[in-house]
Order: C-alpha cells, then sequence, then structure tokens
C-alpha cells in the first residue's frame, strides 16, 4: 500500500497551557461525510469503504478524528468504535456537543446543562471511552440560552472528569474572548478555508469564520480547527489558486490544505470526505512545500 505518514510531519499541541497538554500531527480527519448524503443522516452509502477510510486514515499517521453524536445520529460514533476500537494511545478523538438532529432531519440546538450532559454520556458510551480528549460546545446562534451557562456547564463536566479538553465552535470574536474569561479554551474550530476567510451570518449580523479569531489563538496557543475548509475551495473566481496549484501539479482542493497549513502553525485542517482515493489526496497535501512568493501571490 502506497502510504504517506512521512508527510504528515508537523505537530501541533492542544491545551499547550495546561496539565495536559495532547500533541496530535496537523493534518486531522473530519466524519461528517461518513454519513448519509446529502443530509447527513442514517448510514453511508458505502460502509465497508467508510471503515476503510478510518482504518486507513490512522494508519496513514492521522491521529486526529473530528466526529459529533448529531452527524447522522451516532452514525460516526459507532463507525469510529467499529473501525478503531481498541484505539491507538495516540489517536485522540474530538467530538461536539450543543446541537442535535430533530426527526425531520433539521438541525436544532440542544445546549441546557442538562442536555449537554445527555450529549456527553451519549458520547462517551458510543465511543466505548470513559473521558473524551476534546470537546467542542457548538454554538447555535439565538437558541435562548445564554452562552456563559452552556460554557459554564461544560467545564463542570471537565471538572467531574469527563472531558480532558473544553473547546469552542462557530464563535464569534467576543464569545470567544467570554470563553476565555470563563475558563481555559483548548482549542476553537470554525469554517475557514483559502476562499471562505471570514463568516457573516446575514441572520444574526455576526461574524463566525476563522480569519477574524486567529490573532486570539495566535495569542492564546489555541489551535484553530477549520471546518468545511474544502466544501468552500473553489471559488467562481479561483485563479490564483489554479494557477499555484499547477505549479505545484496538484489540485485546487489539495493547495487549499496546503494554503491552511502555512497559513500559521495555529491551524489543524480536518478534511472529510467519504472516498478513499480523496483521503490519500488530502494526505498528499501535507507534503506540498509553499514559498513566500507563493503566499504572498495568495494572499
Amino acid at each position: 500500500m502506497l502510504t504517506f505518514s512521512s508527510t504528515l510531519k508537523s505537530t501541533i499541541t492542544i491545551g499547550a497551557n495546561t496539565a495536559q497538554p495532547l500533541t496530535v500531527n496537523r493534518l486531522g480527519y473530519g466524519t461528517m461525510r461518513l454519513t448519509g448524503s446529502p443530509q447527513i443522516w442514517g448510514e453511508p452509502a458505502d460502509r465497508p469503504q467508510a471503515l476503510q477510510i478510518l482504518k486507513t486514515a490512522v494508519e496513514e499517521g492521522v491521529n486526529f478524528i473530528d466526529t459529533a453524536d448529531y452527524y447522522g445520529r451516532d452514525i460516526t460514533n459507532r463507525l469510529i468504535a467499529e473501525a478503531l476500537y481498541p484505539y491507538p494511545n495516540n489517536l485522540l478523538i474530538c467530538t461536539k456537543v450543543g446541537a442535535t438532529r430533530a426527526d425531520d432531519k433539521s438541525w436544532v440546538p440542544f445546549n441546557r446543562p442538562d442536555e449537554l450532559r445527555i450529549s456527553i454520556e451519549n458520547n462517551l458510551r458510543t465511543l466505548k471511552q470513559e473521558q473524551i480528549s476534546l470537546v467542542h460546545f457548538r454554538v447555535m446562534p439565538n437558541s435562548g440560552i445564554p452562552f456563559e451557562e452552556s460554557v459554564g456547564a461544560m467545564f463542570n463536566l471537565q471538572k467531574e472528569g469527563k472531558i480532558q479538553h473544553v473547546g469552542l465552535s462557530n464563535v464569534t470574536r467576543a464569545e470567544l474572548e467570554q470563553g476565555l474569561d470563563l475558563g481555559n479554551i483548548a482549542t476553537v474550530e470554525n469554517m475557514y478555508g483559502y476562499s471562505q476567510r471570514t463568516t457573516f451570518d446575514n441572520g444574526h449580523g455576526e461574524n463566525r469564520g476563522g480569519e477574524e479569531i486567529l490573532d486570539i489563538c495566535k495569542a492564546h496557543q489555541i489551535p484553530l480547527i477549520p471546518y468545511f475548509s474544502l466544501y468552500t475551495s473553489l471559488p467562481a473566481n479561483a485563479d490564483k489558486i489554479m494557477q499555484i496549484a499547477q505549479k505545484h501539479n496538484v489540485s485546487v482542493a489539495q493547495m487549499n490544505l496546503a494554503w491552511l497549513l502555512h497559513r500559521s502553525p495555529m491551524i489543524l485542517p480536518i478534511p472529510g470526505t467519504s472516498s478513499l482515493v480523496h483521503l490519500k489526496e488530502n494526505l498528499q497535501a501535507a507534503a506540498v512545500e509553499l514559498s513566500a512568493e507563493d503566499m504572498e501571490f495568495l494572499g
């Protein structure tokens, strides 16, 4: 089998300012696309391939896997446990809470303290773990539950030993600053990619992207974990990224990942895919070396 593990040569530390820092390779895998498409619901179309993707990712050096119990309603968690349990000692499984799926397949808030506890207990059970290494609280705007109440519940669950590190997802700059006042924030997971530097939520008038919080992450040694990084990697006017991709003989998607890896050492991309071929292509992006001139050209 062709191996790419040697390309995953750079690492990042989660919880650098805590007594229990965790170091992982700086290209992870996001599992959302393993569920039934297009609604992220139910079993994958090709279940054997989904299991093989998880196994291959770990074999090739990926030791950070992102999941959530609301992906297909426990589908990705169960796939992870089936494919990888008992887990390698260096594997960090990160999950998210704060949302759930209704019977009509809609995404709804699930962020009251009692609901967060239910989610954590469910993740522990389906992932077959006694403690989850990293849990992101996913903000659902205008949910009716104060941000500090939900985040406070996360830190209480951490004190009970159910969570090792607490992270935030889909946050504004103000929410991240508020979170830092409440406790140690280990990571932030926001939408971010070459063509999606900032995310403006028209419905609520707030920016929830990566660019607007990257400076805070750098200052506090908080890894920024971009989601949907490949989903937004093909803008209509992609001339610059296409030129640099052609120069390095890689795809635009691979160049998007390379750009993220070079944008800041505090960025941990987690590209997701339901294709074994695309998984291997994504891993190859870690070997792309961009010059200062390349990065200046890309902007």
